[in-house]
């Protein structure tokens, strides 16, 4: 499983097959090409292009999307290749094994609707990766062996971030949905979690590959 993130919290998986995590409007087209399958989290922009999706489908027919039932009715056309996806279940995507968690988005202010978010764990014959969208849920029952952890948003703090990777207790973990923050915040916040969060952690630029 080589991994490639880009912009934001957009991951490219390839291996098995070619998936793509969260391709919105922050991260780079390229993240889509060839791919498989994509996964939703939840439906903010920065986590869902449909003009993106809907070039990529169109350059490949067999594309499929797993999102939420409330992301679905967002997707237009593309609502036609996407599967509904709820927390605990089970599905294949582009031969990857995926298990879903959470459900919700983390609360950004008590005044703002809450929305559906869907965590991803991805898996295949040797590894496995964790996506968690917008939120801090930790994946019950069950080794993370390579954790993303957001960095930086509205809705949370980086003691919150520290926590989950407490918890969570991955193999290593990784930046993400980091693209609003400065090299001089990220690096104050990339300290904190060096040392504070108990495993190997690193932050990479868009387009590094990690095996």
């Amino acid at each position: 499983m080589r991994i490639t993130k880009f912009t934001h919290s957009c991951l490219r998986v390839e291996g098995a097959g070619v998936l793509v995590v969260d391709p919105g409007e922050l991260s780079e087209r390229s993240a889509l090409a060839g791919a498989d399958a994509v996964l939703i989290t939840h439906e903010h922009f920065d986590h869902l292009s449909v003009d993106a999706l809907t070039e990529c489908q169109a350059a490949n027919p067999g594309l499929r999307i797993f999102a939420h039932a409330d992301v679905l009715a967002k997707l237009g056309e593309l609502a036609e290749v996407s599967t509904a996806v709820e927390p605990g279940q089970e599905f294949e995507a582009a031969g990857y094994r995926v298990r879903a968690f959470g459900g919700r988005h983390a609360v950004i202010h008590p005044d703002i609707p809450g929305i559906a978010n869907v965590a991803y764990l991805i898996g295949d014959e040797t590894t496995n990766l964790y996506h968690p969208g917008d939120s801090f849920t930790v994946p019950e029952d069950t080794t993370v062996d390579t954790l993303f952890v957001p960095l930086n948003a509205p809705w949370m703090k980086l003691m919150e971030a520290v926590d989950f990777v407490r918890a969570v207790r991955p193999g290593r973990a990784y930046a993400l949905h980091e693209a609003v923050l400065n090299d001089f915040g990220a690096s104050i916040y990339d300290g904190h979690l060096e040392r504070l969060s108990g495993t190997k952690y690193a932050h990479v630029a868009p387009g590094t590959t990690i095996d």
